[in-house]
């Protein structure tokens, strides 16, 4: 489209607020609100930006909606960016938010590290080392017996579980234990997270003497390992993020931008104490300060496209409160280009303001640091892109096939994002029985590709694909990928030389490479649940436990289904194996004896 072509049905726009798009076949390239539909659209024929102009030029039409207000127009825009992703627009993608630990609302409570607590649960937190937090969860569930289990699980139990059986449990399910005397063990629990850090320190290290006067070395080293992680877990709460005086909701607010990438970070703070933090991603092609209308655009900076955090922090505020409950108060690093964006906001009862000192300014401050914490070095995500030549690979889906002599093949799908496992999105798929690995490979992947490119899969587009394999089963993906449309750029990663193969060939990264490690978490869980689904279709044909008199098709099933292997069948108690329909103590008996 050029630029008479944008004046001619510019002018058949309307002179009231709405959105608009442009578009080329079914794809939207660009989302944009107008207080003055052709007013707007009208000034797309004289682009300030190289990265604008390219963008009219791919456009063949221009797509509007009116509405009645600016606010409306604001709100189906940021509805719109969320849902269509334009690729020339600022898109708030993943969010990653930091663990919780939860005791549940019930009146036996579980424990749980979760990053989204049920409603009524007591949480603490968050906490940004994970596994410091599983390490203490599981030393207070080692010292106080605190359930993990579901409540279906709990509920109509008549015997415990096994967890009961390795002491981690005191089975407050079935009564072993009274439930005044584990409401009690739960206020002990809760005070150790209240900050009380000798309630969970100073049996642990009771139990750490007494191991080692009994020469029990190897479990003495592994308490004093949970003492160590126990004791540093509480840090300095600090003013910045504590003040009694204050009863309101506030967010706070700032964002760091690398090249085409943004990150906002959010910390949430009520009645003066900080209770969460998250991290946003942002697709963010250039753009620049408000234009006419207060209108938030690309631009070109220097030759080169660049993104300014002010700018981001509009395109946050409308895309993530647009389905939100508002704050009492937003806090800023700095203040948003858009001022509609401060209006809506305003209007709608929130404080929206840029502190100059004081707590609220220590709260920017580290607000600041959790947007730039990703950057660097220490982004293995990015050093992975650098590495490939490829924008940022947040999303990396990994490939494996899994079989014995070509019976029982799988293939199994896994998903990482920004670097970490998001199992929800993982998938696995049985196979056509081959002993080709080739071939099992080339019909993963193409069953992949061709759900993506049909939509009959509900997940994002992956911005990059790891093969377990070498050059054949790369060639092998890469023809299923030829052959659906799919274009998705695809490595493989070489066990046997850890060799990163590529479509210009083989690459040699150093050991210690971040980068290489990422890919090699890829590939080892990729693997992983490839092997566990495996397992679980070769014993689902034949198993051990067909032998077994009394063990019919069903009752293998419900076994395999409650234990998850033959293995896990054969380590199980009596108790635990009448726990399945179907199987009775005579039966119990008989796999313990034969297996």
């Amino acid at each position: 489209m050029d630029a008479d072509e944008v004046r001619v049905r510019a002018a058949d726009l309307p002179t009231e607020p709405g959105v608009y798009q442009f578009r080329t076949g079914e794809t939207t390239l660009y989302v944009g609100k107008a207080v003055d539909l052709r007013d707007r659209v009208r000034s797309y024929a004289d682009p300030r930006s190289g990265r604008i102009r390219g963008m009219v030029e791919r456009a063949s039409r221009i797509e509007f909606a009116v509405t009645d207000t600016e606010t409306q127009a604001l709100l189906l825009e940021a509805n719109l960016i969320k849902r269509l992703q334009p690729r020339y627009n600022v898109r708030l993608k993943d969010d990653k938010s930091y663990p919780l630990v939860a005791f549940t609302d019930h009146p036996v409570p579980r424990i749980e590290v979760t990053r989204d607590p049920d409603a009524g649960a007591v949480a603490y937190g968050p906490f940004t080392d994970k596994g410091s937090v599983e390490t203490v969860v599981k030393a207070i569930r080692d010292e106080y017996g605190l359930r993990g289990c579901s409540d279906h699980k709990y509920a109509d139990r008549d015997r415990p579980c096994l967890d009961y059986e390795m002491g981690i449990c005191t089975a407050p399910c079935t009564g072993e234990i009274d439930p005044e005397a584990y409401t009690e063990d739960v206020r002990a629990a809760k005070r150790f997270f209240d900050g009380e850090t000798g309630v969970l320190a100073d049996p642990l290290r009771r139990r750490m003497e007494a191991a080692a006067e009994r020469a029990e070395f190897e479990r003495a080293a592994n308490l004093r390992d949970r003492i160590q992680a126990v004791e540093a877990f509480h840090g300095d709460g600090g003013e910045a993020v504590s003040s009694r005086s204050d009863d309101r909701t506030v967010d706070v607010l700032a964002a760091a931008v690398e090249g085409d990438v943004a990150r906002v970070a959010r910390l949430h703070s009520e009645r003066g104490q900080l209770v969460d933090r998250s991290r946003h991603r942002l697709d963010a092609p250039a753009v620049e300060a408000a234009g006419d209308g207060g209108e938030t655009s690309l631009a070109d900076t220097d030759g080169g496209a660049s993104s300014t955090p002010a700018a981001v922090l509009s395109a946050f505020l409308t895309q993530y409160y647009a389905e939100r409950a508002f704050p009492d108060a937003v806090l800023l690093a700095e203040r948003p280009t858009d001022s509609d964006v401060v209006d809506w906001l305003e209007a709608a009862g929130v404080a929206v303001r840029v502190p100059g000192a004081g707590r609220e300014a220590k709260l920017v401050e580290l607000a600041l640091k959790n947007a730039r914490k990703r950057g660097g070095r220490d982004d293995p995500v990015g050093a992975l892109g650098d590495r490939l030549g490829l924008d940022r690979p947040t999303r990396i889906e990994g490939f494996d096939v899994s079989h014995a002599s070509g019976t029982a093949v799988v293939g199994s799908n896994v998903c990482f994002v920004d670097g970490s496992a998001e199992t929800r999105a993982y998938r696995r798929k049985k196979l056509t029985e081959r002993n080709d690995d080739y071939a099992n490979m080339r019909e993963l992947v193409r069953w992949r590709a061709a759900r993506a490119t049909e939509g009959r899969d509900d997940r994002p587009d992956p911005d990059l694909l790891l093969i377990d394999g070498g050059d054949g089963q790369l060639g092998a993906a890469r023809d299923a990928l030829a052959a659906a449309g799919w274009d998705v750029p695809v490595v493989a990663l070489a066990k046997a030389e850890e060799l990163v193969i590529t479509p210009d060939g083989p690459r040699r990264w150093p050991d210690d490479a971040s980068a290489l490690h990422l890919l090699q978490r890829v590939r080892d869980e990729a693997h992983r649940f490839a092997v566990q689904y495996h397992q679980r279709v070769r014993d689902e044909v034949k198993t051990v436990l067909d032998d077994v008199p009394g063990v019919g098709p069903a009752t293998r099933t419900r076994l395999l289904r409650r234990f998850g292997s033959v293995e896990n069948v054969r380590r199980a108690s009596v108790d635990d194996l009448c726990d399945v329909d179907g199987v009775g103590e005579t039966t119990a008996e008989r796999l313990q004896s034969r297996l």
